[in-house]
């Protein structure tokens, strides 16, 4: 995002201390930021803040006799290469639902001749009303881009949609809509009504009482795509496996540790309209489990192996199949070849391919190639939550397309 223009409006609300930590990212990637705030954002966030972080004055008074000198809210409206609402408060969305003008910030949005992205922050029951749901319609109808709003708990007590959604999916939203992709800002809630079964994390299959086969899986990409599924609109549930991580907002978490207790979490969560396989599952178990701990001696013990069920191919092939099956496969040899083997053996629409190294196992960061029977398509390296966002659009499209036939 090199040298683009961002003009970020800020509305009143609790919500509108996240859009530091969104300067501080866009700044890093070193965009230009100015910024507009409401009368009722300084309530929550202090101008010297927002001017510190994105290193220019900020905006806030449309009758300004040093900026208003030259119409400044048409330049600023027009001097931008997106402009960004966050939070977009109930009251925001209305004035540019109607085309109220009566201070700075709606002003500015009603003259610019931009793309416009608002990221939505309110209460539930805002949320909800029947006003803010035809005001939210109007806009969508008229081409102003969404991101969020999550499901969560509130500032106020309370649980729902509401939650602006975190700077990362704002930032990822900001990325796409540069390079030319609004699909998933446009249609936001793009799996709306659908139910998605992810599984995340390692599997344990235990020796004896204190020791496991097991592998270094973090669950990080896993729980990023769950949370991506469900900031799309979509009923998740999880099913994960021994991790350090919390749960995911707005998601149903199965906790679970080996690969017998996964299938079967994973079945009773059935049926589904998609199933995303991103759990590192042991191939194998100990045939007998030790009752007591295995003590040192003269001899190592031995111990017999048995073969796993195959969670993936399991879900492929039952009669109950999700209409879209997407597996992972961690390769540290031949990556696109034994994702095309894996994709016919386990018989799943795509495979999620990556080569596994110290610098992507438990890190922020992951570089994958999507594999279809149609083709393959290889993304950059980017964030694991930006990877799970691109990933669940990616899916709600060909969920879509399917649908379509």
């Amino acid at each position: 995002m090199k040298g683009k223009r961002i003009l970020l409006v800020i509305g009143g609300g609790i919500a509108a201390y996240k859009i530091l930590e969104l300067i501080r990212r866009l700044r890093e990637q070193e965009a230009s930021v100015r910024a507009v705030m409401t009368r009722a954002a300084k309530e929550f966030v202090t101008p010297l803040s927002v001017a510190s972080l994105s290193g220019n004055q900020i905006f806030d008074d449309l009758f300004s006799l040093t900026d208003e000198t030259e119409i400044g809210h048409i330049e600023l409206s027009r001097d931008a290469d997106l402009v960004v609402v966050a939070p977009a408060t109930a009251d925001l969305l209305a004035k540019l639902a109607h085309g109220l003008a009566d201070d700075l910030a709606s002003t500015l949005l009603l003259a610019t001749d931009k793309k416009i992205l608002v990221a939505p922050a309110m209460n539930v029951r805002m949320w909800e009303n029947p006003v803010t749901r035809r005001n939210v319609a109007s806009l969508r109808h008229d081409g102003i881009l969404f991101v969020g709003p999550e499901v969560g708990d509130m500032a106020c007590g309370e649980y729902g949609a509401g939650r602006i959604s975190e700077p990362a999916a704002i930032l990822a939203a900001i990325e796409d809509i540069l390079r030319g992709d609004t699909r998933v800002a446009l249609h936001g809630g793009q799996l709306a009504g659908r139910r998605v079964v992810v599984t995340s994390g390692p599997t344990r299959e235990p020796i004896d009482p204190l020791r496991y086969l097991g592998n270094s899986s973090s669950g990080k990409q896993g729980h990023a795509i769950a949370a991506a599924a469900a900031r799309a609109g979509a009923e998740v549930v999880l099913v994960s496996g021994p991790v350090a991580l919390p749960d995911p907002p707005g998601v149903a978490t199965r906790h679970v540790t080996t690969a017998s207790e996964m299938l079967a979490a994973v079945e009773a969560a059935l049926p589904a309209d998609m199933f995303v396989a991103a759990a590192a599952v042991a191939d194998w178990r100990v045939a007998e489990v030790a009752a007591q701990k295995l003590k040192k001696g003269a001899q190592a013990p031995v111990l017999r192996l048995v073969e796993n069920p195959d969670i993936l191919a399991r879900i492929a092939q039952n009669p109950g199949r999700p209409r879209l099956v997407v597996g992972f496969a961690a390769e540290t040899e031949n990556l696109i070849d034994n994702a095309r083997a894996k994709l016919t053996a386990k018989g799943c629409d795509v495979i999620v391919a990556n080569e596994v190294s110290d610098d992507v196992l438990g890190q922020d960061e992951n570089e994958v190639t999507i594999v279809t029977r149609g083709g393959t398509e290889t993304w950059p390296r980017m964030r694991k939550d930006h990877v799970a966002l691109k990933l669940v659009a990616y899916l709600a499209k060909l969920l879509e397309a399917d649908h379509a036939r």
